[in-house]
């Protein structure tokens, strides 16, 4: 009698839910990018479109009045002020302040890292062949990303910059020699950003760490946090959310060449055990040429 009563309680708050999400305008407010015209958000925003549409739910999604660093945007969104929604790469410590929803946006591939690196520094690259030789270069990444400490932990050197477009400033001072980019932004950044005069992607190396990209709520907002973890979760069934993947991805992890690179395996202390590495539908599948 007590299950079913329970089960009755949870059908009806359910149905609330539904009822509530459904008659509301959402108004769904994520943080303005630092660059204008970014297109490194385009992708995030189609697939949080993608889940707020799977769902049914009326909204309006827009972007905050001022642009912020990743530091104010998880500040805001923890205190409940001007976005109520942003995709950040996930660790315990932003799992701990924040809601992460638990499908990675970017399946899995912003683990996969190739190399921004001046021009005259890729010679020197050729002699890596270990992941020990590897070490011998400064790598460049934000201050406050988890990349960070993954690097670290490691056994880099990482220099850090709290300004997303001065990392590209380090690299071209030559107070780092390499800038590690997911496999899914590094052209797009090399291109936005007019360095492809001095720098380029070193063709034969990567590194992998396993990790995420989620969208991340505050705590208290559990009906948002639900529409967006529904809608992913009807968009990976029906096949939607590949869709959308393939189409803007597929042409970059081809042109990566993945198969004649050297790909070292980092170790990842921050990943949180509540990752669903378990569920492969949400992981792209990747046949790495592994280095030592």
């Amino acid at each position: 009698m007590k299950g079913i009563q329970q089960r009755f309680i949870l059908g009806v708050i359910t149905c609330l839910w539904c009822l509530s999400s459904q008659a509301a305008v959402w108004d769904v407010v994520y943080p303005k990018p630092l660059i204008e015209g970014d297109k490194r958000d385009e992708y995030p925003i189609a697939v949080l479109k993608l889940a707020l549409e799977q769902t049914g739910v009326k909204y309006r999604l827009r972007e905050s009045i001022h642009s912020m660093e990743q530091s104010r945007s998880f500040s805001s969104l923890q205190s409940n002020r001007e976005i109520n929604v942003l995709w950040s790469m996930t660790d315990s410590t932003r799992e701990a302040q924040l809601m992460p929803i638990r499908i990675p946006i970017f399946k899995g591939l912003i683990g996969l890292r190739l190399f921004l690196a001046r021009k005259e520094t890729l010679p020197d690259l050729q002699r890596v062949s270990t992941l020990t030789s590897l070490r011998d270069f400064i790598m460049v990444q934000g201050k406050d990303w988890p990349d960070t400490k993954i690097l670290q932990s490691n056994g880099f050197e990482v220099a850090t910059s709290p300004y997303y477009p001065g990392l590209f400033d380090v690299l071209e001072q030559q107070q780092a020699e390499l800038f590690p980019r997911s496999v899914v932004e590094i052209w797009t950044e090399l291109d936005a950003d007019n360095h492809s005069d001095t720098l380029d992607i070193e063709p034969d190396l990567g590194v992998y760490y396993p990790t995420a990209m989620y969208y991340f709520v505050n705590k208290k907002n559990i009906v948002l946090g639900n529409i967006l973890r529904s809608g992913l979760e009807m968009a990976v069934k029906n096949g939607e959310f590949d869709k959308l993947f393939l189409s803007v991805h597929q042409s970059l992890i081809e042109k990566a060449n993945l198969k004649e690179r050297k790909i070292f395996n980092l170790t990842n202390p921050i990943l949180p055990k509540e990752t669903p590495l378990e569920r492969k539908e949400l992981w792209y599948q990747v046949n790495l040429t592994s280095g030592q």
